[in-house]
């Protein structure tokens, strides 16, 4: 595993800044509706920009917008610097979620230099699918998500996980055609959004504090919250938002808790 420099951490986010400022640049030139959203958001609030240790950056949004936006970066993305992936147009790629990359860069987490796709910097592009408003249908639903992110994730689980067991069940787990499994997952996501409802939730992502969900009306209303110094799309509760999601989100977390994703290999411009 490779530890990187103050200097590369910093060089990697101005790399993930540059992608957020395309996603904003397609957005509000399309009238697409998206918000930054965790750690993004809890860095805008709480430093101004980058959590200082955080290596990586999120943008949400609605399914339809999550659509609209896929459709139009088909002939808006600046292809000669970014490449957009998700499970629909990337063969081998197994995240229920897309990611816009930087070309003419390396950033390989640790145990997926095996997946057969280009890895370059990038930043998670989450769709918002609605989960049930009762809470027991929501705890069936979550059940449902769990199951797809494990089949998702068995690609890398059968070399990442600890434990010899659990590797070998993810061995098993990766042996279902992806085909078949994105099919399968397709399905799930055209149900999950048959109703309008007051959850919405990243269906391949955990939630916090066994909800199964966020409120959807914390992605509808947004407004521009200034990170590095530029102006981005941002949920105007954030409050609300960030109190669910991280406690009191303003205290520092302990020095052992910062930490950074594993990278095996890393090339920046």
């Amino acid at each position: 595993m490779l530890e990187l420099s103050q200097e590369q951490l910093r060089k990697l986010q101005m790399i993930e800044l540059e992608l957020l400022q395309e996603i904003d640049r397609i957005c509000r030139k399309h009238n697409i509706h998206y918000n930054i959203i965790a750690g993004t958001l809890l860095g805008a609030v709480r430093h101004g920009g980058f959590i200082p240790w955080d290596d990586d950056a999120d943008v949400a949004l609605l399914r339809p917008e999550y659509e609209k936006f896929c459709k139009v970066c088909e002939l808006e993305l600046d292809k000669e610097r970014f490449y957009f992936q998700d499970h629909k147009n990337t063969s081998g790629y197994r995240w229920g979620y897309g990611k816009l990359r930087r070309k003419n860069t390396v950033f390989l987490r640790e145990y997926q230099e095996h997946m057969p796709y280009e890895q370059g910097v990038f930043i998670d592009i989450f769709p918002l699918d609605y989960a049930p408003n009762n809470y027991y249908v929501r705890c069936f639903h979550n059940f449902k998500c769990f199951i797809y992110r494990k089949f998702f994730w068995s690609e890398v689980g059968k070399a990442a996980d600890k434990k010899k067991f659990m590797r070998g069940i993810y061995r098993m787990m990766s042996k279902v055609p992806e085909i078949k499994l994105k099919s399968s997952f397709n399905r799930f996501v055209k149900k999950s959004n048959k109703k309008r409802t007051n959850w919405v939730r990243i269906l391949t992502f955990p939630t916090p504090n066994k909800k199964y969900g966020y409120l959807v009306k914390w992605y509808e209303e947004s407004s521009d919250i200034v990170f590095e110094g530029v102006a981005f799309s941002g949920i105007k509760d954030y409050d609300a938002y960030l109190s669910f999601k991280f406690g009191n989100y303003m205290e520092l977390p302990p020095k052992e808790n910062r930490k950074v994703h594993p990278v095996s290999d890393i090339h920046l411009i």
